[in-house]
């Protein structure tokens, strides 16, 4: 995930953020599974078709079934509602509970693996949070809350790439890509990203803005964020996917824009999933695992779904704008007192300036409620389950996200008009555990019959039950 500027119409500048196309299948597999047998021209070999699909289907959720029930059974040790009660009763000792959270964890990651979800890196939370988009407040984790024990040690043990600098406290997972579009005045906002530029300008002004660049530290940027600003490499990947961000900071400045309804965008995670640890209070041992999943996130507004927030209060520029306004309004007062000037212009002076501090106050407490309303709809809106529910999401999106040969890339172009990049070393394997895909002696790949590739599998027990279901119900 980059972020790149790419000139529009020689003169506006738009905010893209470059990603990389995921692995992850855009279609329902049913609605992939009729499509592909409307491509197959005799009736016999179409149902022949179905009935594989049926049984590959259910034998791939029999390979899983094991590890699936493993994972629930471990996860009702450390439900954070009822995981303490069974711990109790099984009797084991800490070591013993430290080794079957660890062994959760193993278990949940490889299934996030199969799911095609994948960590949240540094580098794409600091491209996600580069923007602006509903949340104007400074979000920040209270990370006395969390402990640092579980996930330290799952990481110490099992090496991963690009792993956050968090990752001892929560983990975040992500997958798929979306698009959110928010429609109002947002007279507020317009008015602060006024102030904001005519602050940017008094600082660039008074050369504050050069002395400030040089105690800060230098972001560090990408290769590709290193590249022109005015183009996109040459060298794209033609399936990255290439999101713009509309953003009021970036608004044009009328009397139009000012006054009328705008329209804002933003990429968003299409699923988040995020999993951590409470520190345990005094005296008593937290064995607790919190695995909450949520859908839609902004990319610039994913501090919603952070753990233990603290509550957001004035930012720094707030105080200085408080401060400074203070600062100047007692010289202006002091200064009109001995010069004798009009005590109206003094009034005057520090009217502004008391109505400029209130409003910074009342802006505040506007983006707190905006802040509020967001935390309550990620919680009943974005929101898709927490804790077993969420392990039975990923349970289902396993099977949903297996079985597709690579060929199936440009027919899901051609038929459905979505473009995917997915791995399939493992889905072929499949197939060949199952006998029905071989390779000759020049390792091509081949395959059997339909018909007889239902017969190497032959009748699953989830025929079995429904020919039973249907006897019953016909007698």
């Amino acid at each position: 995930m980059e972020t790149e500027r790419v000139k529009h119409n020689k003169e506006k500048k738009k905010d893209v953020i470059r990603l990389e196309r995921e692995s992850v299948i855009p279609i329902l597999k049913p609605k992939l599974i009729m499509t592909l047998a409307n491509l197959i021209e005799l009736s016999s070999d179409r149902n022949e078709f179905l009935k594989l699909c049926k049984r590959i289907e259910y034998t791939i959720r029999a390979w899983y079934l094991l590890q699936f029930e493993d994972l629930m059974q471990l996860y009702s040790l450390f439900d954070p509602v009822h995981g303490a009660q069974k711990l109790e009763q099984q009797k084991l000792s800490p070591e013993e509970i430290d080794i079957l959270e660890q062994n959760f964890l193993s278990y949940m990651f490889q299934v996030m693996e199969k799911s095609n979800f994948k960590i949240v890196s540094d580098e794409e939370i600091e491209v996600a949070q580069s923007g602006q988009y509903l949340l104007n407040l400074p979000i920040t984790v209270d990370e006395s809350k969390l402990d640092k024990k579980l996930l330290g040690k799952y990481f110490s043990v099992n090496r991963h790439e690009n792993i956050p600098e968090f990752a001892d406290k929560y983990v975040i997972f992500r997958r798929g890509i979306g698009l959110d579009r928010t429609t109002d005045y947002f007279f507020m906002e317009k008015v602060d990203m006024i102030i904001a530029r005519l602050w940017a300008k008094l600082l660039r002004v008074t050369g504050i803005e050069k002395l400030k660049s040089k105690f800060s530290k230098p972001r560090q940027r990408s290769m590709k964020d290193k590249k022109n600003d005015d183009e996109i490499s040459a060298d794209s990947d033609q399936d990255d996917l290439f999101v713009e961000r509309v953003r009021i900071q970036n608004l044009e400045i009328s009397f139009r824009n000012l006054l009328s309804k705008i329209t804002i965008q933003e990429p968003t995670f299409d699923r988040i999933i995020v999993v951590y640890r409470r520190a345990s209070p005094k005296g008593k041992q937290e064995r607790g695992i919190y695995v909450k999943h949520f859908k839609n996130i902004p990319m610039a507004d994913m501090e919603i779904v952070l753990p233990e927030k603290k509550n957001p209060g004035l930012t720094p520029m707030d105080w200085v704008k408080f401060l400074g306004s203070a600062i100047v309004g007692l010289v202006a007062v002091v200064s009109s007192l001995e010069i004798k000037a009009d005590l109206w212009v003094a009034f005057a002076v520090v009217s502004t300036l008391v109505g400029y501090c209130a409003k910074t106050y009342f802006a505040f407490q506007q983006n707190l409620a905006a802040y509020q309303n967001l935390v309550t709809q990620s919680m009943y809106d974005k929101q898709l389950d927490s804790g077993k529910g969420t392990l039975l999401h990923l349970c289902d999106d396993v099977i949903q996200q297996e079985d597709l040969d690579i060929r199936c890339e440009e027919l899901i172009r051609e038929e459905f008009g979505e473009r995917c990049n997915f791995e399939v070393d493992d889905a072929v394997r499949k197939l060949e555990r199952l006998g029905i895909v071989s390779r000759d002696s020049i390792g091509r790949y081949y395959t059997v019959s339909l018909k007889r590739a239902n017969e190497i599998i032959g009748t699953t027990t989830e025929e079995l039950v429904m020919k039973v279901k249907q006897a019953a119900n016909g007698s």
